[in-house]
């Protein structure tokens, strides 16, 4: 039992008397080797897209520009107030003041174009990286359906 595992489900029959579901070993579906290099393949291929260049690109230059630097380690220490303002001292006007400075600091930080590029080049990431699951997820599930389409005769299982 501990090498099959059988879906539990709610209907009657026996998924050994002929029917066409397949059993699986857990640890072939966790670990294809096949699957596993393809996406490995992929991860890399993804790696080197235009996308993640821009982004390490940018964040390079953020991780060494001073100015942004300075204004994180502002914003840091100020939501580290906050926190000790709402738990600590229970004090909702020095809480509010903060958040309202740390909103300046905020846009201060939003503003300076390297931050804008870097926000950019995440969201490009993000959006290739959802782009890419939601091809494998309706690929897999077109495939799906074509199969269940052309199964014989699905009454046979029941």
């Amino acid at each position: 039992m501990a090498n099959e595992q059988q879906a539990k489900h709610d209907h009657d029959h026996d998924h050994d008397a002929g029917c066409a579901v397949p059993k699986f070993n857990t640890e072939d579906i966790i670990v294809r080797a096949d699957i596993m290099a393809k996406t490995k393949e992929l991860a890399s291929m993804i790696f080197t897209s235009e996308e993640v260049q821009q982004f390490q690109r940018a964040e390079k230059q953020i991780q060494g520009n001073e100015r942004v630097q300075g204004l994180i380690a502002k914003i840091k220490k100020k939501q580290k107030e906050v926190v000790a303002f709402e738990t600590t001292f229970k004090n909702a006007d020095m809480v509010a003041k903060i958040e309202k400075e740390i909103e300046v600091l905020q846009d201060e930080l939003d503003g300076i174009p390297i931050i804008t590029e870097f926000q950019q080049s995440q969201a490009d990431i993000n959006y290739l990286l959802q782009s890419v699951v939601s091809v494998i997820r309706d690929t897999v599930a077109e495939k799906i359906t074509i199969e269940d389409a052309q199964t014989e005769d699905p009454e046979e299982c029941m």
